[in-house]
């Protein structure tokens, strides 16, 4: 595969610093800035709209964001005064137990997943067909965003709820029979939907894949096209999904998204890497790093372990230098995308804390 020129990775770095300067400038403004960065540059002393000129700038000049804010803030501090008195969506993230970290919205979830849609394969995931998504629905943001991107591509979508809060519920409270219970009224309601009606794409978690395969042939049940996303798969996971639950004739989509983020897009042709699958951020809106675990303002070196951090850069939502509960591998630029991605994804455990992932 042809590696990328120089040139261009600085010209995404270019581009970048350019959209860094544009969003700083739209929430620290007076006109259309964000209650909660108006007030966090009167209480610093400096204003970032004359300070921060870089991405580089950004990342020295603010500190890790504190995302308990995001369970407490009330809603109006994060409404930038540009979309004053427009409705917004409530998006909870992930599967934790206690009150979830939220954030607000308009259209940066259709944003995101439009410009996704130009990275899929029509042959897998066929204009005008159906889809089916098992996981995670209700106040998560995945719920609309990939009914979006199935009807953006002239799809519809069948949906199979489920609540990974339960599940984690009750791993954690030792109630594995009651969670295997669940799953198994989940997978029924999907093996369902896929006996009974025509069904072309399909998107999932890893281990709710591996569950659908033992009883189904995917291939035979008419699916062209998975995407899977959820925390760590591992090469051994990637390669077992192709070859056996896909049986070679699938085409996998592995996906690393949050509600924080968006989604962030696999390196092609991931086979020829072993399996390793490496994401890369939808830059200018959202970046990612992988920082040295002891001093986040460090990035560790390529093909080193760190844990990841987050900065989204949109009109909607900025949020600098967000520290995430993900571990990952710190990768060059490829021939697609002109800066760093992230491999080989799992949850990020310090001192060895367990981990319950549930359904992921």
């Amino acid at each position: 595969m042809t590696a990328v020129t120089q040139d261009r990775i600085e010209a995404a770095q270019e581009a970048l610093d350019a959209h860094v300067r544009e969003i700083v400038a739209h929430h620290f403004s007076p006109d259309t800035g964000t209650p909660v960065w108006l007030d966090f540059a009167k209480s610093a002393g400096w204003d970032p709209r004359e300070e921060i000129k870089t991405f580089a700038d950004l990342v020295e000049r603010f500190d890790n964001f504190d995302g308990e804010r995001l369970r407490t803030d009330p809603h109006e501090m994060w409404i930038p005064r540009a979309f004053a008195n427009r409705p917004f969506t409530i998006f909870e993230t992930g599967g934790s137990t206690g009150m979830p970290k939220q954030r607000i919205g308009w259209d940066d979830y259709k944003h995101d997943y439009e410009e996704f849609s130009a990275t899929l394969d029509d042959e897998a995931f066929p204009r005008g067909g159906y889809w089916l998504m098992v996981g995670p629905t209700g106040p998560r943001r995945l719920r609309l965003a990939i009914e979006h991107l199935a009807n953006f591509r002239g799809s519809s979508c069948y949906f199979v709820d489920l609540d990974p809060r339960w599940v984690k519920k009750l791993i954690s409270s030792g109630q594995g029979d009651q969670a295997k219970a669940y799953m198994r009224h989940v997978i029924d309601q999907a093996l369902s939907i896929l006996k009974h009606r025509k069904v072309d794409a399909l998107f999932t978690t890893p281990r709710l894949l591996e569950t659908l395969g033992d009883e189904i042939s995917l291939v035979d049940a008419g699916i062209k096209g998975v995407f899977c996303g959820g925390t760590e798969m591992n090469p051994q996971n990637v390669r077992f999904l192709c070859e056996e639950v896909l049986e070679g004739e699938v085409k996998l989509v592995p996906t690393y998204g949050n509600t924080l983020m968006g989604l962030a897009c696999h390196k092609p042709n991931y086979a020829e890497d072993g399996y390793s699958i490496t994401y890369y951020a939808p830059q200018p809106r959202a970046v990612l790093r992988v920082t040295d675990p002891e001093d986040s303002k460090k990035l560790v070196p390529h093909g080193e372990w760190g844990r990841v951090e987050l900065t989204t850069l949109t009109r909607e939502f900025f949020l600098p230098r967000f520290l995430e509960r993900d571990a990952a591998k710190r990768c060059e630029p490829c021939e697609q995308y002109a800066w760093d991605g992230v491999a080989e994804v799992k949850p990020y455990a310090k001192n060895e804390e367990k981990i319950v992932e549930g359904v992921y």
